[in-house]
């Protein structure tokens, strides 16, 4: 069974949280981030402002699968990644 868009975007928010308050993660964990992205970014119902966040966290996942230094990465993007979550919040 499919996750609705609420879930998705719950999982979504997960994830980011999990990557700001533990400053660490997994390729896993970005590679999931990714497919997230690109299944809320064809949903017609998902707000323009959360279309423009799912752009910037596409670009964060992708970077992160292909990051040396996954755990740098991931610490180098704290303010973005509680800007985010915000930032879904505020729209979704």
């Amino acid at each position: 069974m499919p996750l609705g868009e609420q879930d998705q975007l719950n999982l979504l928010k997960d994830i980011l949280s999990n990557h700001q308050t533990d400053c660490c993660g997994s390729i896993s964990e970005c590679e999931q981030l990714e497919r997230l992205v690109k299944s809320l970014m064809v949903n017609s119902n998902i707000n323009q402002n959360v279309k423009t966040v799912l752009g910037e966290i596409y670009e964060y996942s992708q970077h992160g699968i292909n990051s040396s230094q996954l755990d740098n990465h991931i610490e180098s993007h704290q303010n973005e990644l509680s800007q985010w979550v915000h930032d879904i919040d505020q729209f979704s």
